[in-house]
C-alpha cells in the first residue's frame, strides 16, 4: 500500500479537495490502481445533519452515506462509486473506540488518543485500501494544520509513515500565497509558518501545492523551497483555474504525476488524458449560451448546490454550449414579483432540493410559471414534490394543497411523510438514502431520456407523494411515469409539455464530466430547442 497525505494550512477552503481529486486522476491516467479517503475533523458521526450554510451540500453515496461535499468531487474525477468508509470522521472514530472499550475489547487497559484512538485511524485507512483493491491510496485531512481537532489524525498519519517504511508514503502540503500590495506582490511568509506547524509534528512535505490567484514567479518558487526545505521542482504553483477540470493537466505540466511516481517506487507511465481533454476542448468551444434559472433556498452559498452545478459543467464539456446558472432566492420571489418575469426569460428552470417551509410559495410560483409558460423544467427531491403541490392547486383547484412537512394539520395532504418515517426522533442516517431501483414507464420521455425502463439512482428524502392524489393527476395531465420497486411515486411529467419532469432522485450525484446525467443533457437540449424557437429567425437577403 502507498498514501498520499495531502494537508492543509493558513486557511480552509483552499482547495484541498481538488487537489486530492486531481491527484487521483494522475494515477488513474497512469493505469494505477487508486482510491480516495476524507478525514473530516468535526465529531459528527457523518454530514447528514449539518446546515448546508456551514458546510455546503451534503453528499450521498450508493450505501446512503451522508457525506462531505468532496466525496463528490472524488467520484467525478475518479468516475468511481465511493461507501461510507470514505469518509471518516472524528464522530466515527470515537463512537468505534468507546464502543469498542464497552465491549471489554482493549482488556482492562487505559484507553487513551495514543494509541488507541490512532491506531483505530491507521486500521480503517488500511481496511479502505484493502476494500478497494488500491494500490495508492490517497488521505486527505480536512482544516487545517494547527487544528486542535486534526492532531489525532496528523499523529497517526506520522505513525503510519514508519510503519510502512521508506517510499511507501508522500505528504502533500496545500498552502496559500496571497498577492498583496499595489505591485501584486507575492507573500511567502503564510506557507513558511504553516509548514513549520507541519515539521513541529514530525511531518515532513515532500511536496507543496501553492494556490493563489496568478502563477509563481520563478524566484518566489525557490524562495519556497529554500525556507521550506524541498527541492525547486516540488513547489507547484496552482493559480485559479476558470473550471476545476483544468487542475489535473496544470498538476501534469509541472511534472506532479512523475515526482510522485518516483516518491513512492512506483514505476514511470505515459498518461492519457484523452477523453480529459476531449471534455476540457469541447467544454471551452462554446458557440451558442443557455440560461438556467435555479430556485432555491440556500443560493447566497453556491456549495450548498455543488452537484448541480458541476453536472451542467458536464453538460457543457459534452455539447460546446454555455451553461449559465442565474440565481434566485426563492423567499425573494413572493416580495418581488418583478423576478418572475425575469426567470420567465430564462431557457429553463431548476428547482433543486432542500427542506423546511422557507422559501416553498416562491418556489411553487416558480414551478407555475414553468408550466404554464412551456419553459423547460427539472424538479429534484423538493423540487418534485412541491410540482406535485402546484399541480394540485392550480389545476385540481384544490387550494390548501401542501406538505406536512409545513403543515402537518393540511386537509389537502399532496406530500406527506413516509410511513417508516413515523415515529423516528433521531435525525442523522434515518432518512431514506442511497441508491434504490426505478422502474420507468416504457415509451414515456424520462424511458426515451435514459433509453431503458429500469435505474438505480441515490436518494435522500423523508416525505413522499401521497398516493390517493394520483388518480386525480394522471385524469389532468400530471403522469407517473417512474416508481420504486415497491409501488413509491419517483417521476412525474406533464405530457402536453416540450420538457416538464420531477423526480424524487437526486441526479446530480451521479453525473460524471466524461458521462454527464441524461436528464441534465436533456434539459438544456430542451433550452436549446426553446431557445431558437424564442428567436426570430432573419429574413432572407432580397435577390438582386
Amino acid at each position: 500500500m502507498r498514501v498520499v497525505v495531502v494537508s492543509g494550512g493558513v486557511i480552509s477552503g483552499l482547495g484541498k479537495g481538488i487537489t486530492t481529486s486531481s491527484l487521483g486522476r494522475l494515477f488513474k491516467a497512469r493505469g494505477i490502481p487508486v482510491t480516495i479517503l476524507k478525514i473530516d475533523p468535526y465529531l459528527n458521526v457523518d454530514a447528514g445533519t449539518m446546515n448546508p450554510y456551514q458546510h455546503g451540500e451534503v453528499f450521498v453515496l450508493d450505501d446512503g452515506t451522508e457525506a462531505d461535499l468532496d466525496l463528490g468531487n472524488y467520484e467525478r474525477f475518479l468516475d468511481q462509486s465511493l461507501v461510507g468508509t470514505h469518509n471518516l470522521t472524528t464522530g466515527k472514530i470515537y463512537r468505534t473506540v468507546i464502543e469498542k472499550e464497552r465491549r471489554g475489547d482493549y482488556l482492562g487497559n487505559t484507553v487513551q488518543i495514543i494509541p488507541h484512538v490512532t491506531g483505530e485511524i491507521k486500521r480503517m485507512i488500511r481496511e479502505v485500501a484493502q476494500a478497494a483493491g488500491a494500490e495508492v491510496i490517497l488521505v486527505e485531512v480536512g482544516g487545517t494544520v494547527g487544528d486542535i481537532e486534526s492532531m489525532p489524525f496528523l499523529e497517526a498519519l506520522r505513525e503510519l509513515s514508519y510503519e510502512l517504511g521508506e517510499g511507501h508514503m508522500a505528504f502533500v502540503h496545500t498552502t496559500l500565497v496571497p498577492v498583496v500590495g499595489p505591485v501584486g506582490e507575492a507573500k511567502t511568509k503564510p506557507t513558511q509558518h504553516s509548514v513549520r506547524e507541519l515539521r513541529a509534528i514530525g511531518i515532513r512535505p515532500n511536496l507543496i501545492v501553492a494556490r493563489g490567484p496568478l502563477p509563481l514567479s520563478p524566484d518566489i518558487k525557490a524562495k519556497i523551497s529554500l525556507f521550506c526545505d524541498v527541492p525547486p521542482d516540488a513547489v507547484i504553483s496552482v493559480p485559479d483555474q476558470p473550471v476545476i477540470y483544468e487542475v489535473p493537466l496544470v498538476l501534469e505540466a509541472q511534472g506532479v504525476g512523475s515526482l510522485l511516481s518516483r516518491t513512492l517506487g512506483l514505476p514511470e507511465r505515459t498518461p492519457d488524458y484523452t477523453t480529459w481533454k476531449e471534455f476540457l476542448a469541447t467544454y471551452r468551444r462554446c458557440d451558442a449560451v443557455v440560461e438556467v434559472a435555479v430556485v432555491g433556498k440556500y443560493t447566497e452559498l453556491r456549495d450548498a448546490y455543488l452537484s448541480h452545478s458541476e453536472a451542467f459543467h458536464h453538460v457543457q464539456g459534452h455539447l460546446g454550449k454555455e451553461v449559465r446558472l442565474v440565481w434566485y432566492d426563492s423567499e425573494d420571489i413572493p416580495k418581488n414579483p418583478s423576478l418572475l418575469h425575469r426567470i420567465e426569460r430564462s431557457d429553463a428552470v431548476l428547482v433543486p432540493g432542500g427542506f423546511g417551509a422557507r422559501g416553498v410559495e416562491g418556489k411553487i410560483q416558480a414551478i407555475e410559471l414553468a408550466r404554464t409558460k412551456g419553459i423547460p423544467y427539472l424538479g429534484v427531491c423538493y423540487g418534485f414534490q412541491l410540482e406535485a403541490i402546484e399541480f394540485a392547486r392550480h389545476v385540481l383547484g384544490l387550494e390548501a394543497a401542501t406538505t406536512t412537512e409545513v403543515d402537518p394539520a393540511s386537509p389537502e395532504p399532496v406530500v406527506c411523510l413516509l410511513e417508516e418515517q413515523q415515529g423516528i426522533h433521531d435525525l442523522g442516517g434515518t432518512m431514506r438514502l442511497g441508491a434504490q431501483r426505478i422502474l420507468l414507464t416504457a415509451g414515456s420521455r424520462i424511458a426515451q431520456i435514459y433509453g431503458k425502463t429500469e435505474i438505480w439512482e441515490r436518494h435522500r428524502h423523508r416525505f413522499e407523494i401521497n398516493p390517493k392524489y394520483l388518480d386525480r393527476f394522471q385524469e389532468h395531465g400530471l403522469r407517473v411515469t417512474g416508481t420504486s420497486v415497491d409501488g413509491r411515486v419517483e417521476v412525474l411529467e406533464v405530457s402536453d409539455h416540450p420538457f416538464f419532469v420531477g423526480v424524487q432522485f437526486h441526479p446530480e450525484f451521479l453525473s460524471r464530466p466524461e458521462t454527464p446525467h441524461p436528464l441534465y443533457l436533456e434539459l438544456v437540449r430542451a433550452a436549446l430547442g426553446r431557445k431558437e424557437v424564442a428567436t426570430p429567425v432573419a429574413s432572407p437577403p432580397a435577390l438582386a
